[in-house]
Protein backbone atom coordinates (compact mmCIF):
# COMPACT_ATOMS: atom_id res chain seq x y z
CA UNK A 1 0.00 0.00 0.00
CA UNK A 2 1.93 3.21 -1.32
CA UNK A 3 2.89 5.42 1.53
CA UNK A 4 1.71 3.43 4.41
CA UNK A 5 3.59 3.42 7.57
CA UNK A 6 4.43 0.09 8.42
CA UNK A 7 3.40 -1.45 11.31
CA UNK A 8 6.30 -3.96 12.91
CA UNK A 9 5.61 -6.21 16.15
CA UNK A 10 8.77 -6.09 18.13
CA UNK A 11 8.24 -9.75 19.63
CA UNK A 12 7.69 -13.07 18.09
CA UNK A 13 4.69 -15.30 19.72
CA UNK A 14 1.23 -13.74 18.34
CA UNK A 15 -1.78 -12.30 20.20
CA UNK A 16 -5.58 -13.73 19.42
CA UNK A 17 -8.48 -11.30 20.51
CA UNK A 18 -11.42 -12.91 20.65
CA UNK A 19 -14.56 -10.07 19.70
CA UNK A 20 -17.67 -9.76 21.42
CA UNK A 21 -20.07 -7.00 22.70
CA UNK A 22 -17.07 -5.05 24.00
CA UNK A 23 -15.21 -4.93 21.41
CA UNK A 24 -17.54 -4.96 18.41
CA UNK A 25 -17.16 -1.32 17.29
CA UNK A 26 -14.43 -0.91 14.20
CA UNK A 27 -12.99 2.16 16.22
CA UNK A 28 -12.52 -0.43 19.13
CA UNK A 29 -11.02 -3.30 16.69
CA UNK A 30 -8.50 -0.81 15.37
CA UNK A 31 -7.64 0.10 18.37
CA UNK A 32 -6.94 -3.51 19.32
CA UNK A 33 -4.68 -4.48 16.52
CA UNK A 34 -3.20 -1.29 17.48
CA UNK A 35 -2.55 -2.27 20.89
CA UNK A 36 -0.97 -5.91 19.50
CA UNK A 37 -4.14 -7.90 18.24
CA UNK A 38 -2.53 -10.68 15.54
CA UNK A 39 -5.82 -12.47 14.59
CA UNK A 40 -8.96 -11.92 15.60
CA UNK A 41 -11.12 -14.86 16.66
CA UNK A 42 -14.79 -14.87 16.18
CA UNK A 43 -16.66 -17.26 18.72
CA UNK A 44 -19.63 -18.75 17.46
CA UNK A 45 -21.25 -19.82 20.45
CA UNK A 46 -22.66 -16.42 20.25
CA UNK A 47 -23.82 -13.82 18.23
CA UNK A 48 -25.64 -13.64 14.98
CA UNK A 49 -24.45 -14.18 11.14
CA UNK A 50 -24.99 -10.32 10.70
CA UNK A 51 -22.90 -9.07 13.61
CA UNK A 52 -20.02 -11.42 12.57
CA UNK A 53 -20.82 -10.48 9.35
CA UNK A 54 -20.52 -6.86 10.39
CA UNK A 55 -17.40 -7.60 12.51
CA UNK A 56 -15.67 -9.15 9.39
CA UNK A 57 -16.06 -6.51 7.27
CA UNK A 58 -14.41 -3.99 9.92
CA UNK A 59 -11.14 -6.28 10.00
CA UNK A 60 -11.09 -6.04 6.82
CA UNK A 61 -11.38 -2.74 6.14
CA UNK A 62 -8.81 -2.16 9.11
CA UNK A 63 -6.74 -4.56 6.72
CA UNK A 64 -7.25 -2.61 4.01
CA UNK A 65 -6.04 0.80 5.42
CA UNK A 66 -3.30 -0.72 7.21
CA UNK A 67 -1.67 -2.66 4.85
CA UNK A 68 -0.79 -5.59 6.81
CA UNK A 69 -2.76 -8.98 6.87
CA UNK A 70 -4.99 -9.80 9.42
CA UNK A 71 -5.92 -13.16 10.45
CA UNK A 72 -9.65 -14.18 11.14
CA UNK A 73 -10.10 -17.66 13.44
CA UNK A 74 -14.03 -18.60 12.98
CA UNK A 75 -14.16 -20.72 16.10
CA UNK A 76 -17.72 -22.88 16.37
CA UNK A 77 -19.31 -23.98 18.53
CA UNK A 78 -19.42 -28.22 18.51
CA UNK A 79 -21.97 -30.43 20.28
CA UNK A 80 -23.42 -28.71 23.69
CA UNK A 81 -24.25 -31.31 26.17
CA UNK A 82 -26.77 -30.44 28.55
CA UNK A 83 -29.00 -31.50 31.15
CA UNK A 84 -32.77 -30.29 30.53
CA UNK A 85 -34.78 -28.39 33.12
CA UNK A 86 -35.85 -27.89 36.49
CA UNK A 87 -39.20 -27.53 38.74
CA UNK A 88 -38.63 -23.80 39.58
CA UNK A 89 -35.01 -23.55 37.64
CA UNK A 90 -33.18 -24.92 40.17
CA UNK A 91 -32.17 -27.50 42.28
CA UNK A 92 -29.69 -28.27 45.45
CA UNK A 93 -27.95 -31.97 44.96
CA UNK A 94 -26.75 -33.67 48.05
CA UNK A 95 -23.65 -35.75 47.93
CA UNK A 96 -24.56 -39.30 48.37
CA UNK A 97 -28.27 -39.38 47.49
CA UNK A 98 -29.04 -41.33 44.50
CA UNK A 99 -30.00 -39.44 40.91
CA UNK A 100 -31.51 -40.17 37.90
CA UNK A 101 -30.53 -38.94 33.82
CA UNK A 102 -33.59 -39.81 31.66
CA UNK A 103 -34.60 -39.44 28.36
CA UNK A 104 -38.22 -37.85 30.28
CA UNK A 105 -38.92 -34.26 28.92
CA UNK A 106 -41.01 -33.79 31.83
CA UNK A 107 -39.14 -30.84 34.26
CA UNK A 108 -36.42 -32.28 37.29
CA UNK A 109 -36.26 -32.08 40.77
CA UNK A 110 -33.79 -33.09 43.20
CA UNK A 111 -34.53 -36.54 42.29
CA UNK A 112 -34.25 -36.74 38.63
CA UNK A 113 -33.69 -34.11 35.40
CA UNK A 114 -33.85 -34.88 31.53
CA UNK A 115 -31.17 -35.99 29.73
CA UNK A 116 -31.97 -35.22 26.04
CA UNK A 117 -28.71 -37.24 25.25
CA UNK A 118 -29.56 -40.86 24.14
CA UNK A 119 -25.93 -41.24 22.85
CA UNK A 120 -24.47 -40.72 26.52
CA UNK A 121 -26.77 -43.34 27.84
CA UNK A 122 -26.01 -45.84 25.11
CA UNK A 123 -21.99 -45.26 26.04
CA UNK A 124 -22.26 -44.87 29.30
CA UNK A 125 -20.89 -47.84 31.92
CA UNK A 126 -20.95 -48.37 35.10
CA UNK A 127 -18.68 -46.31 37.32
CA UNK A 128 -18.51 -43.65 34.37
CA UNK A 129 -18.11 -40.24 35.80
CA UNK A 130 -20.42 -37.44 35.00
CA UNK A 131 -19.70 -33.80 35.42
CA UNK A 132 -22.33 -31.35 35.32
CA UNK A 133 -21.68 -27.44 35.22
CA UNK A 134 -18.10 -27.44 34.04
CA UNK A 135 -17.30 -29.99 36.63
CA UNK A 136 -18.84 -28.25 40.00
CA UNK A 137 -21.30 -31.20 40.44
CA UNK A 138 -19.82 -35.25 39.96
CA UNK A 139 -22.02 -38.37 39.28
CA UNK A 140 -21.15 -42.14 38.92
CA UNK A 141 -23.28 -44.09 37.10
CA UNK A 142 -24.43 -47.03 39.25
CA UNK A 143 -27.04 -48.98 36.42
CA UNK A 144 -27.48 -48.86 33.15
CA UNK A 145 -30.66 -48.44 31.48
CA UNK A 146 -32.08 -48.26 27.74
CA UNK A 147 -33.58 -44.83 28.94
CA UNK A 148 -31.94 -44.00 31.75
CA UNK A 149 -28.99 -43.66 33.90
CA UNK A 150 -29.13 -44.63 37.74
CA UNK A 151 -26.38 -42.09 39.59
CA UNK A 152 -24.88 -41.47 42.96
CA UNK A 153 -24.20 -37.77 43.83
CA UNK A 154 -20.34 -37.71 44.47
CA UNK A 155 -20.38 -34.02 44.85
CA UNK A 156 -23.36 -31.97 45.16
CA UNK A 157 -24.23 -28.11 44.76
CA UNK A 158 -26.69 -26.22 43.21
CA UNK A 159 -27.70 -26.98 39.87
CA UNK A 160 -30.28 -24.83 37.31
CA UNK A 161 -31.71 -25.27 33.95
CA UNK A 162 -29.55 -26.29 30.65
CA UNK A 163 -26.17 -26.69 32.72
CA UNK A 164 -23.51 -28.77 30.38
CA UNK A 165 -22.42 -32.27 30.86
CA UNK A 166 -18.77 -33.59 29.99
CA UNK A 167 -18.17 -37.05 29.77
CA UNK A 168 -14.71 -37.51 30.08
CA UNK A 169 -14.62 -41.66 30.15
CA UNK A 170 -15.71 -42.16 27.45
CA UNK A 171 -15.48 -41.50 23.69
CA UNK A 172 -19.35 -40.54 22.88
CA UNK A 173 -20.66 -41.78 19.51
CA UNK A 174 -21.55 -37.59 18.36
CA UNK A 175 -19.92 -36.05 15.44
CA UNK A 176 -17.86 -33.11 16.13
CA UNK A 177 -19.92 -31.02 13.82
CA UNK A 178 -23.68 -30.33 14.68
CA UNK A 179 -25.78 -28.96 12.01
CA UNK A 180 -25.33 -25.65 13.32
CA UNK A 181 -21.47 -25.93 13.27
CA UNK A 182 -22.29 -26.52 9.29
CA UNK A 183 -24.22 -23.51 8.49
CA UNK A 184 -21.32 -21.60 10.84
CA UNK A 185 -18.68 -23.14 8.59
CA UNK A 186 -20.74 -22.43 5.15
CA UNK A 187 -20.96 -18.42 6.68
CA UNK A 188 -17.31 -18.41 7.51
CA UNK A 189 -16.05 -19.69 4.36
CA UNK A 190 -18.24 -17.63 2.27
CA UNK A 191 -16.90 -14.44 4.29
CA UNK A 192 -13.29 -15.49 4.20
CA UNK A 193 -12.62 -16.63 7.28
CA UNK A 194 -8.74 -18.02 7.55
CA UNK A 195 -8.95 -20.21 10.04
CA UNK A 196 -11.87 -23.06 11.54
CA UNK A 197 -11.54 -23.30 14.88
CA UNK A 198 -13.22 -26.71 15.53
CA UNK A 199 -14.49 -27.88 19.06
CA UNK A 200 -14.48 -30.94 21.16
CA UNK A 201 -12.36 -33.19 18.51
CA UNK A 202 -12.66 -36.96 19.71
CA UNK A 203 -10.98 -38.37 16.96
CA UNK A 204 -8.95 -38.22 13.57
CA UNK A 205 -12.20 -38.58 11.56
CA UNK A 206 -14.03 -35.28 13.09
CA UNK A 207 -10.74 -33.20 11.59
CA UNK A 208 -10.95 -35.21 8.22
CA UNK A 209 -14.78 -34.16 8.29
CA UNK A 210 -14.14 -30.67 8.88
CA UNK A 211 -11.61 -30.79 6.16
CA UNK A 212 -13.74 -31.88 3.64
CA UNK A 213 -16.16 -29.32 4.11
CA UNK A 214 -13.58 -26.29 4.14
CA UNK A 215 -11.99 -28.02 0.91
CA UNK A 216 -8.72 -25.62 1.51
CA UNK A 217 -10.61 -22.46 2.04
CA UNK A 218 -9.22 -21.92 5.16
CA UNK A 219 -7.08 -23.94 7.82
CA UNK A 220 -8.29 -26.05 10.17
CA UNK A 221 -7.54 -25.51 13.90
CA UNK A 222 -8.08 -28.15 16.54
CA UNK A 223 -9.39 -27.31 19.99
CA UNK A 224 -7.42 -29.88 22.44
CA UNK A 225 -10.50 -30.13 24.59
CA UNK A 226 -11.30 -33.94 25.30
CA UNK A 227 -8.91 -36.75 27.03
CA UNK A 228 -9.70 -39.05 23.80
CA UNK A 229 -8.26 -36.22 21.96
CA UNK A 230 -5.05 -36.43 24.22
CA UNK A 231 -5.15 -39.97 23.34
CA UNK A 232 -5.16 -40.14 20.08
CA UNK A 233 -3.39 -37.09 19.44
CA UNK A 234 -0.41 -38.75 16.71
CA UNK A 235 -3.37 -39.12 14.26
CA UNK A 236 -5.18 -36.27 14.95
CA UNK A 237 -1.76 -33.59 14.66
CA UNK A 238 -1.53 -35.15 11.26
CA UNK A 239 -4.43 -34.06 9.98
CA UNK A 240 -4.69 -30.35 11.90
CA UNK A 241 -3.35 -27.33 10.06
CA UNK A 242 -2.60 -25.91 13.78
CA UNK A 243 -3.55 -26.52 17.62
CA UNK A 244 -4.89 -24.65 20.47
CA UNK A 245 -4.68 -26.04 23.90
CA UNK A 246 -8.10 -25.02 25.27
CA UNK A 247 -7.36 -24.97 29.01
CA UNK A 248 -11.23 -24.48 29.62
CA UNK A 249 -13.10 -27.42 28.91
CA UNK A 250 -9.71 -29.75 28.89
CA UNK A 251 -9.50 -28.43 32.55
CA UNK A 252 -13.24 -29.82 33.28
CA UNK A 253 -12.16 -33.10 31.94
CA UNK A 254 -9.33 -33.97 33.51
CA UNK A 255 -7.39 -33.27 36.83
CA UNK A 256 -6.14 -29.85 37.27
CA UNK A 257 -2.69 -31.16 38.13
CA UNK A 258 -2.29 -32.98 34.77
CA UNK A 259 -3.37 -29.71 32.23
CA UNK A 260 0.27 -27.72 32.81
CA UNK A 261 1.61 -31.65 31.65
CA UNK A 262 -0.71 -31.74 28.40
CA UNK A 263 -0.38 -28.11 27.64
CA UNK A 264 3.60 -28.72 27.52
CA UNK A 265 2.94 -32.24 25.94
CA UNK A 266 0.53 -30.33 23.20
CA UNK A 267 2.79 -27.52 22.08
CA UNK A 268 5.85 -29.89 22.30
CA UNK A 269 4.19 -32.20 19.53
CA UNK A 270 2.88 -29.12 17.74
CA UNK A 271 6.72 -27.81 17.47
CA UNK A 272 7.85 -31.12 16.04
CA UNK A 273 5.49 -31.33 13.61
CA UNK A 274 5.60 -27.66 12.44
CA UNK A 275 2.29 -26.87 13.58
CA UNK A 276 1.10 -23.49 14.94
CA UNK A 277 0.06 -23.82 18.44
CA UNK A 278 -1.79 -21.55 20.52
CA UNK A 279 -2.33 -21.44 24.15
CA UNK A 280 -5.89 -20.30 25.34
CA UNK A 281 -8.05 -19.70 28.28
CA UNK A 282 -7.98 -18.05 31.24
CA UNK A 283 -5.31 -16.19 30.49
CA UNK A 284 -5.66 -12.75 31.86
CA UNK A 285 -8.99 -13.74 33.20
CA UNK A 286 -8.64 -11.23 36.21
CA UNK A 287 -8.94 -8.47 33.36
CA UNK A 288 -12.64 -8.65 33.00
CA UNK A 289 -13.40 -6.93 35.57
CA UNK A 290 -10.18 -5.36 36.64
CA UNK A 291 -7.35 -2.47 34.27
CA UNK A 292 -4.53 -5.06 35.71
CA UNK A 293 -3.61 -8.59 35.97
CA UNK A 294 -2.92 -10.74 38.72
CA UNK A 295 0.88 -11.82 38.92
CA UNK A 296 -0.13 -15.71 38.50
CA UNK A 297 -1.68 -14.47 35.27
CA UNK A 298 1.53 -12.61 34.12
CA UNK A 299 3.52 -15.89 34.50
CA UNK A 300 0.67 -17.86 32.46
CA UNK A 301 1.19 -16.22 29.64
CA UNK A 302 5.06 -16.07 30.40
CA UNK A 303 5.12 -19.74 30.63
CA UNK A 304 3.23 -20.02 27.37
CA UNK A 305 6.03 -18.26 25.53
CA UNK A 306 8.89 -19.60 27.29
CA UNK A 307 6.93 -23.10 26.26
CA UNK A 308 7.42 -21.77 22.33
CA UNK A 309 3.60 -21.58 21.64
CA UNK A 310 3.29 -19.55 18.49
CA UNK A 311 0.14 -17.41 20.08
CA UNK A 312 -1.59 -17.26 23.13
CA UNK A 313 -5.57 -16.02 22.93
CA UNK A 314 -7.81 -13.77 25.15
CA UNK A 315 -11.13 -14.24 25.46
CA UNK A 316 -13.68 -12.91 27.42
CA UNK A 317 -10.96 -9.76 28.52
CA UNK A 318 -11.70 -8.72 24.93
CA UNK A 319 -15.50 -9.76 23.96
CA UNK A 320 -17.17 -9.37 27.09
CA UNK A 321 -14.57 -7.17 29.45
CA UNK A 322 -14.46 -3.52 30.71
CA UNK A 323 -10.97 -3.36 29.59
CA UNK A 324 -10.19 -5.07 26.06
CA UNK A 325 -7.56 -2.44 25.05
CA UNK A 326 -5.52 -2.94 28.55
CA UNK A 327 -6.01 -6.27 28.02
CA UNK A 328 -4.26 -6.87 24.60
CA UNK A 329 -1.13 -3.96 25.52
CA UNK A 330 -0.55 -6.05 28.95
CA UNK A 331 -0.28 -8.88 27.28
CA UNK A 332 1.81 -7.22 24.21
CA UNK A 333 3.93 -6.31 27.06
CA UNK A 334 4.71 -9.21 28.92
CA UNK A 335 5.08 -10.98 25.40
CA UNK A 336 7.78 -8.54 24.78
CA UNK A 337 9.13 -8.58 28.23
CA UNK A 338 9.88 -12.28 28.27
CA UNK A 339 11.32 -12.06 24.64
CA UNK A 340 13.87 -9.72 25.94
CA UNK A 341 15.25 -11.71 28.55
CA UNK A 342 18.61 -13.97 27.64
CA UNK A 343 16.86 -16.82 29.51
CA UNK A 344 14.19 -17.25 26.43
CA UNK A 345 16.89 -17.52 23.68
CA UNK A 346 18.53 -19.90 25.42
CA UNK A 347 16.17 -22.06 26.63
CA UNK A 348 14.42 -21.92 22.59
CA UNK A 349 17.29 -22.95 21.55
CA UNK A 350 17.54 -25.96 23.73
CA UNK A 351 13.95 -26.87 23.10
CA UNK A 352 14.28 -27.04 19.59
CA UNK A 353 13.43 -30.01 16.99
CA UNK A 354 15.85 -31.77 15.32
CA UNK A 355 15.37 -30.92 11.44
CA UNK A 356 12.89 -32.67 9.37
CA UNK A 357 14.59 -35.27 7.69
CA UNK A 358 14.30 -34.10 4.09
CA UNK A 359 16.12 -31.53 1.69
CA UNK A 360 13.63 -29.03 2.83
CA UNK A 361 13.38 -29.11 6.55
CA UNK A 362 17.50 -29.04 5.74
CA UNK A 363 17.29 -25.93 4.10
CA UNK A 364 15.29 -24.51 6.92
CA UNK A 365 18.01 -25.27 8.94
CA UNK A 366 20.64 -23.92 7.23
CA UNK A 367 18.71 -20.63 6.52
CA UNK A 368 18.65 -20.45 10.31
CA UNK A 369 22.16 -21.12 10.86
CA UNK A 370 23.18 -18.83 8.13
CA UNK A 371 21.44 -15.79 9.41
CA UNK A 372 22.87 -16.51 12.44
CA UNK A 373 26.29 -16.89 11.37
CA UNK A 374 26.43 -13.14 9.65
CA UNK A 375 23.86 -11.40 11.78
CA UNK A 376 21.27 -11.10 8.73
CA UNK A 377 18.34 -8.59 9.74
CA UNK A 378 16.21 -10.66 8.81
CA UNK A 379 15.36 -14.68 6.80
CA UNK A 380 13.29 -13.57 4.06
CA UNK A 381 10.65 -16.42 2.92
CA UNK A 382 8.97 -16.73 -0.58
CA UNK A 383 6.01 -19.08 -0.35
CA UNK A 384 2.75 -19.90 -2.07
CA UNK A 385 0.90 -21.86 0.41
CA UNK A 386 3.39 -21.14 3.75
CA UNK A 387 5.37 -24.54 3.71
CA UNK A 388 8.53 -22.88 3.40
CA UNK A 389 7.63 -19.84 6.06
CA UNK A 390 6.66 -22.52 8.33
CA UNK A 391 9.45 -24.98 8.22
CA UNK A 392 11.64 -21.67 9.14
CA UNK A 393 9.40 -21.03 12.11
CA UNK A 394 9.80 -24.16 13.03
CA UNK A 395 13.92 -23.22 13.61
CA UNK A 396 12.45 -20.31 15.89
CA UNK A 397 15.33 -17.97 14.67
CA UNK A 398 17.02 -15.11 16.04
CA UNK A 399 16.32 -13.10 13.14
CA UNK A 400 12.74 -12.13 12.32
CA UNK A 401 11.01 -14.12 9.39
CA UNK A 402 9.69 -12.15 6.36
CA UNK A 403 6.70 -14.15 4.83
CA UNK A 404 6.39 -13.12 1.60
CA UNK A 405 3.20 -14.69 0.31
CA UNK A 406 1.88 -14.64 -3.21
CA UNK A 407 -1.70 -14.53 -2.08
CA UNK A 408 -3.63 -12.64 0.75
CA UNK A 409 -5.22 -16.04 2.22
CA UNK A 410 -1.73 -17.00 2.98
CA UNK A 411 -0.37 -14.13 4.24
CA UNK A 412 -3.77 -13.80 7.11
CA UNK A 413 -2.84 -17.08 7.85
CA UNK A 414 1.05 -16.72 8.28
CA UNK A 415 0.24 -13.81 10.66
CA UNK A 416 -0.81 -16.87 13.20
CA UNK A 417 2.92 -18.26 13.34
CA UNK A 418 5.78 -17.10 15.49
CA UNK A 419 7.79 -14.83 14.33
CA UNK A 420 6.18 -14.23 10.66
CA UNK A 421 5.79 -10.55 9.01
CA UNK A 422 3.44 -11.74 6.65
CA UNK A 423 3.62 -9.60 3.29
CA UNK A 424 1.48 -9.96 0.17
CA UNK A 425 3.78 -10.56 -2.98
CA UNK A 426 3.45 -10.66 -6.51
CA UNK A 427 4.62 -13.60 -8.43
CA UNK A 428 8.03 -14.10 -9.03
CA UNK A 429 9.84 -16.04 -12.43
CA UNK A 430 13.36 -15.64 -11.37
CA UNK A 431 15.87 -15.94 -9.04
CA UNK A 432 17.16 -12.33 -9.55
CA UNK A 433 13.71 -11.33 -9.19
CA UNK A 434 13.54 -12.52 -5.86
CA UNK A 435 16.72 -11.49 -4.33
CA UNK A 436 15.45 -7.90 -5.62
CA UNK A 437 11.94 -8.39 -4.51
CA UNK A 438 13.08 -9.68 -0.85
CA UNK A 439 15.47 -6.82 -0.40
CA UNK A 440 12.96 -4.17 -1.02
CA UNK A 441 10.74 -5.50 1.10
CA UNK A 442 13.15 -6.26 3.82
CA UNK A 443 14.14 -2.21 3.57
CA UNK A 444 11.02 -0.56 3.35
CA UNK A 445 9.27 -3.08 6.36
CA UNK A 446 11.81 -1.24 8.19
CA UNK A 447 14.13 -5.01 8.97
CA UNK A 448 17.26 -3.84 6.95
CA UNK A 449 19.02 -0.64 5.85
CA UNK A 450 21.53 -0.32 3.48
CA UNK A 451 24.96 -2.68 2.85
CA UNK A 452 23.16 -5.13 5.66
CA UNK A 453 22.69 -8.27 4.31
CA UNK A 454 19.59 -10.77 4.33
CA UNK A 455 19.08 -14.51 4.12
CA UNK A 456 16.29 -15.31 1.40
CA UNK A 457 14.99 -18.93 1.14
CA UNK A 458 12.33 -20.27 -1.55
CA UNK A 459 11.15 -23.21 -3.54
CA UNK A 460 12.32 -23.44 -7.50
CA UNK A 461 10.43 -24.15 -9.85
CA UNK A 462 8.48 -21.21 -8.32
CA UNK A 463 5.13 -21.32 -6.95
CA UNK A 464 5.43 -25.30 -6.70
CA UNK A 465 4.22 -25.74 -3.16
CA UNK A 466 6.14 -28.04 -1.25
CA UNK A 467 9.55 -27.32 -2.98
CA UNK A 468 11.70 -25.62 -0.83
CA UNK A 469 15.39 -25.98 -2.06
CA UNK A 470 16.77 -22.55 -2.54
CA UNK A 471 18.73 -20.03 -0.55
CA UNK A 472 20.64 -16.98 -0.82
CA UNK A 473 22.82 -14.29 0.59
CA UNK A 474 21.97 -10.67 -0.35
CA UNK A 475 22.92 -7.49 1.22
CA UNK A 476 20.53 -4.49 0.33
CA UNK A 477 21.67 -1.80 -1.93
Amino acid sequence: MAGRIPIRRHRRTKIIATLGPASAAPEVIARLFHAGADIFRLNFSHGTHQEHAQRIAAIRALEAKTGRPIGILADVQGPKLRVGRFQGGRVHLQAGQPFRLDLNPTPGDARRVNLPHPEIIAAARIGTTLLLDDGKLRLRVLRVREDHLETEILVGGPLSDRKGVNVPDVVLPIPALTAKDRADIAFALDHGADYIGLSFVQRPEDVAEAKAIAEGRAAILVKMEKPQAIENLGPILDLADAVMVARGDLGVELPPEEVPLVQKRLVREARERGLPVVVATQMLESMVASPAPTRAEASDVATAVFDGADAVMLSAETAAGQYPFEAVNMMDRIVARVEQDAGWRMITDAARPAPQRDSAGALAAAARQVAETIGAKAICTFTSRGSTTLRVARERPAAPILGLATSEAVARRLALVWGVHPLVVPEIASMSQMVQRAARAAASEGFAARGEEIVVIAGIPFGTPGTTNALRVAAIP
